[in-house]
């Protein structure tokens, strides 16, 4: 898969092509600007702007190694959604996760390929396969950004953004067997499961003890620049490395993600960690933009390498292939809710009956996004010599159904959820306000601590003391050189007596994470407050 990765190179047919590519990226950041003005998720506006770029003749054809799409675009995507995955929430749906991310993964992929196969009968199994693993996973950020500004029950917005994880590495690890397969020319169900075995778990593997790696050297180093540059640097190294022992890169990365958002809040430090989540938002957005753009510059020559096929028929497959993963996906998810219920009376018991509005919401949310752009733009561009078979073809159907989706039910989704009226649980508003209350509540304590170890700065302790018990009240709604005299003496027993609070109380909020008192969203936010309060006493 990477082999080549050394050898990729960015072509342009006119003058300036990567002058171009950094002026069509302020494009992108103007699309999202406008997006947020409007109040829509701004990879809706970004896959309208990639066909009109399409449409433009004067600009240069650009083109991108296969091999390179997944060694540079995938892998950051990946740990950064491993890195604020909940395991909290993702253990407490796991069922319901697990059915949708790996069972209807594989349902719309074999649903898309027999579609596509019936619809084109020159197309080979495999590639037919290809393409459905390619548009089987669904994106939640753009959901997710719908369900943040109007508020939907918290359970579904945690099942989606599980599903988005771990469809990604389903999806990818079937493409990945059914490009092999028509690479081969055969297939075998017997070495594929073998193999699958193998990959998943010594991708894991290789995920798990790169992520320790990595949470190590961010730790040792304890820097905001070159920190923030190791996990820039982590995901592409940690998928390569699987991919060249013959692992799922994918998994790894995912698995790498996972462990160091885990360890985050003990291996780095507040600036670390505000630094890195504010230069990782610039890096998502940065790759979203460029896939978004590379796959408009690269549409006309999509569109004129589709053979003698004409308007009315690429129309014909676009909403043929379209329908089937939008069908597919509430004709899985209806009796996903309930089936299980009706056949086991301990899930009746843990879990009650969601209401059809809640699963026809989650059954709506189904958009495609930038993963099922990228590989679609890997796909290998020759199979034993020859072109890959309808290459063009695939990327056009996957950019066809990411348009349709997106866009689709995108911009239908705010008036699904209004139709339907659905409102908020309040669960997130009643759990933060627990938490900051117990931190709140162990600063206190500490604080009578600090009184008795530093007699000498009552009047200090003292206006923490009413600080922290007027918090709690209220909460129902560097290192440097030695001292060189008395007062920077003075100032940096201060220091570390407000050092010693904010530690107790987000050791207080980490053990409730780790306890699963509270969920890892709400957790991150009152960590946020701490870092900065931490950070305030720099200034």
């Amino acid at each position: 898969m990477i082999a080549a990765a050394a050898d990729a190179t960015i072509a342009g047919t006119g003058p300036g092509a990567i002058e171009l590519v950094f002026l069509l990226l302020f494009a992108a950041t103007g699309l999202a600007v406008v997006a947020r003005k409007l109040g829509i998720p701004y990879p809706i506006l970004l896959v309208i702007g990639g066909v009109l770029l399409g449409l433009v003749p004067a600009l240069p054809s650009v083109t991108l190694a296969p091999e390179i799409v997944f060694l540079l675009f995938l892998p950051p995507i990946l740990f950064g959604a491993g890195y604020f995955t909940s395991i909290r929430d993702l253990k407490a749906n796991l069922r319901a996760v697990g059915l949708l991310a790996v069972g209807l993964v594989l349902f719309t992929t074999t649903a898309v390929a027999i579609v596509a196969h019936a619809l084109i009968p020159s197309l080979p199994w495999a590639a037919a396969f290809a393409l459905g693993a390619i548009v089987s996973p669904p994106d939640a950020v753009a959901a997710t950004a719908v369900f943040q500004r109007l508020g939907v029950p918290r359970r579904a917005v945690t099942i989606l953004e599980g599903e988005s994880l771990l469809n990604d590495a389903t999806a990818l690890v079937a493409f990945r067997f059914a490009v092999a397969a028509a690479l081969g020319g055969t297939f075998s169900l017997a070495g594929a499961t073998i193999d699958f075995v193998y990959v998943g778990v010594v991708g894991t593997a290789v995920g798990i003890a790169t992520g320790l790696l990595v949470a190590f050297a961010v730790r040792r180093l304890d820097d905001p620049v070159f920190s923030v540059v190791i996990t820039f640097l982590a995901p592409a190294s940690i998928y390569a490395a699987a991919e060249y022992i013959g692992a799922s890169g994918v998994l790894a990365v995912v698995g790498a993600g996972i462990v160091v958002g885990q360890l985050a809040p003990r291996s780095q430090s507040s600036e670390v960690r505000l630094s890195g989540q504010a230069a990782w938002q610039v890096l998502v957005f940065l790759i979203n933009g460029a896939v978004f753009i590379l796959i408009g510059l690269q549409l006309r020559g999509v569109v004129a390498g589709l053979g003698g096929r004409s308007a009315a028929e690429l129309i014909e497959l676009a909403v043929a292939v379209s329908v089937t993963v939008i069908v597919a996906r509430i004709v899985w998810v209806f009796p996903g809710a309930y089936l299980p219920r009706r056949l086991s009376r301990r899930i009746r018991e843990r879990e009650p009956d969601p209401t059809s509005r809640n699963v026809f919401l989650v059954s709506w949310a189904g958009m495609r996004g930038v993963v099922s752009l990228a590989a679609a733009l890997s796909l290998p561009l020759t199979l034993n010599g020859q072109p890959f078979p309808e290459r063009n073809l695939l990327i056009f159907l996957a950019f066809a159904v990411i348009l349709a989706t997106l866009v689709g039910q995108g911009l239908t989704l705010p008036l699904v959820i209004r139709k339907l009226g659905i409102v908020p649980d309040g669960d997130g508003g009643h759990e933060e306000a627990h938490v900051r209350l117990a931190a709140a509540e162990a600063a206190v304590a500490r604080i009578e601590e600090l009184s008795r170890e530093w007699p000498d700065h009552l009047p200090l302790i003292d206006s923490l003391r009413a600080q922290y018990q007027h918090r709690a009240e209220h909460l129902d709604e560097v290192h440097h050189p030695g001292p060189e005299t008395e007062a920077e003496q003075e100032l940096l027993e201060h220091r570390q007596i407000r050092l010693a609070v904010i530690e107790a109380e987000r050791e207080t909020i980490l053990r409730m994470r780790d306890g699963g008192a509270v969920n890892d969203e709400v957790f991150r936010a009152v960590e946020r407050d701490l870092d900065l309060e931490e950070l305030r006493m720099e200034a």
